[in-house]
């Protein structure tokens, strides 16, 4: 079953006093289980986003802790900063990220919400998904009037908050009111300008926020303002959804800024947010230098970004993922003001386990000394799949060196195909190379399990045949995914480049004994297993794929011999 996590991403009203910044989102790693992704500041705009990550009700009760701490360090009475903001913990969304849906999400988003109203006393409403009236679901409009409005707004009987005080006591004057929301995946993302103006960063940001521009009679900044019917401002909607968006000047950086909350990247993705206001800058007379991520992103919005750039440019999408990252943020000029780190910036990158130790991250040479040692594992079935992801990775080198020669410009998506073909088959057998090791120890560990009473000799038995099934499954994906492998290598015998037909070759021998290797493991560990409908099938499978795979090696040796 899918572990259930969310993501909760508070922005507190403080940017600048890097001791309660660290105080403040230090309580979220007082609570077991919540891993703290990000700390993002900003002096200009004296506010810090704070990424962490967890089960819900463990993310719940660190969102509360931290709501509290900023309550008790940040007096918004005494506040001033760029970014609209009417509290301490100015907004604090949560955000589904695996084996929950976002409906589920609101309802954490209550639970807390009604926490931080009774326990601490400060007004607060819901937005986004978790709103309970139709107008509080956009932010704006909860937050409208900001902190120098809000003592007016809680006598508003518009505007009763959705949970603790209507009134604007000593407690509330400090505390501010927060926004509490559930909503998808959002990037806070700034675009930077070759200029200080505020109003010319304004106006791109109008052309191309959904919110688009009030339209008004004659001059479009100081005209009369265009009213419909109801007596509502009449607006020129801009040129992107999910888009919203401001213009403002950053001291700290000397330039103004676009500042971009892309609500749904599915929409609106940040490289078309990036492109269109790069042509609506030009347009303008103005010059976009770079951007700036605020907080994290995901690795497939910056994969998306690189693959935007590549086919622009012609070039093939079957490259290296860390390739890509490195196009996405020079393309985007996300290091313009400072040093851009995807480890740091990635959440799928801060949600690996360093600490975890993984075959594939080994030097050849650890590799190749880690297999000679005492150790069972790695052994053969890890091997074989190591051999296998090298030998599709030639193939795939032969397909990227072929959608870059020139004059074969022409055939470049082809190629690119074939590559990105191979990509996926080098990373499952990657996956493969320590998967074949876990299955192994699974079965040692099956085996320790205690077999005092009758009762526990069942579960170990059970537990033993369960993981030699499984460690009988993995060598058998290795065979399966190593000859699937050789069809980039078949291709690239037949339309790469000629001098490199002995590349694809060794691909193949590779995939060869990539499946031969593998069908030993399979083999040695069926002969363990008491169900034999299921070594019957296995073997009869993996004895197919055995044939497929000598005889797709020769067919190939035959290309290559009639070639060379």
């Amino acid at each position: 079953m899918e572990k259930r996590l969310i993501e909760c991403v508070p922005n507190i009203s403080e940017g600048r006093d890097q001791h309660k910044i660290k105080t403040i989102a230090g309580v979220v790693e007082t609570i077991e289980g919540v891993k703290l992704l990000d700390v993002d500041p900003g002096k200009a705009t004296n506010r810090t986003v704070i990424t962490f990550v967890g089960e819900p009700e463990k993310v719940i009760d660190a969102a509360f802790l931290l709501i509290k701490k900023a309550s008790e360090l940040i007096d918004m009475s005494k506040h001033s900063g760029e970014h609209p903001r009417f509290g301490a913990t100015d907004v604090c969304p949560l955000v589904p990220i695996s084996g929950i849906s976002l409906e589920e999400t609101a309802v954490y988003a209550h639970q807390l919400g009604e926490r931080v109203g009774k326990e601490l006393g400060i007004p607060g409403y819901y937005y986004e998904k978790a709103a309970k009236q139709e107008k509080r679901t956009n932010l704006a409009n909860c937050r409208s009037g900001e902190y120098e409005g809000l003592k007016d707004k809680l006598k508003d009987p518009l505007w009763i908050p959705d949970f603790g005080p209507a009134v604007f006591n000593a407690a509330v004057a400090k505390t501010g009111a927060i926004a509490i929301s559930a909503r998808d995946f959002l990037i806070a993302y700034n675009i930077n300008l070759n200029t200080t103006s505020t109003r010319r960063a304004n106006a791109i940001a109008f052309d191309i926020r959904e919110a688009g521009r009030i339209k008004r009679e004659g001059n479009p900044s100081t005209g009369k303002i265009v009213l419909d019917d109801t007596g509502e401002p009449v607006r020129i909607p801009g040129k992107l959804k999910a888009v919203k968006g401001i213009g403002w000047y950053i001291e700290e950086y000397g330039i103004a800024q676009i500042s971009y909350n892309l609500t749904n990247i599915s929409i609106t993705s940040m490289h078309e947010a990036f492109d269109a206001t790069c042509k609506a800058a030009d347009e303008r007379g103005l010059r976009v230098t770079g951007s700036e991520l605020i907080g994290l992103i995901p690795l497939q919005a910056m994969l998306d970004a690189a693959d935007y750039y590549l086919i622009k440019q012609e070039r093939s999408l079957g490259i290296a993922e860390s390739e890509k990252i490195k196009i996405a943020i020079k393309s985007l000029g996300l290091d313009d003001l400072k040093p851009f780190n995807p480890k740091e910036k990635i959440i799928e990158y801060l949600l690996e386990n360093h600490e975890e130790r993984k075959l594939v991250d080994l030097s050849a040479a650890a590799l190749a000394e880690e297999t000679a040692s005492e150790s069972m594992a790695p052994g053969g079935g890890s091997i074989a799949a190591y051999v296998g992801a090298l030998g599709v990775s030639l193939g795939t080198m032969v397909a990227n060196l072929s959608a870059h020669k020139p004059g074969w410009d022409d055939q470049w998506e082809t190629f690119s195909k074939w590559a990105e073909k191979g990509q996926a088959y080098k990373n499952k057998l990657l996956y493969l190379v320590d998967e074949d090791t876990n299955s192994f120890n699974r079965i040692i560990e099956a085996f320790r399990l205690p077999k005092g009473s009758s009762e526990e000799k069942e579960i170990r038995l059970k537990a033993v045949e369960n993981a030699t099934k499984y460690a009988t499954e993995i060598p058998f994906q290795v065979m399966q995914t190593a000859y699937q492998s050789i069809e980039v290598m078949q291709a690239m015998i037949k339309e790469g480049l000629p001098n490199s037909l002995s590349d694809a070759g060794v691909g193949v021998l590779c995939a060869r004994t990539a499946v031969l290797g593998a069908y030993f493991n399979v083999r040695i560990n069926a002969k363990d297993i008491k169900d034999k409908a299921f070594v019957d099938k296995i073997l009869a499978e993996s004895k197919e794929i055995y044939k497929m795979t000598l005889d797709a090696e020769s067919a190939a040796m035959d290309v290559i011999d009639s070639r060379m």
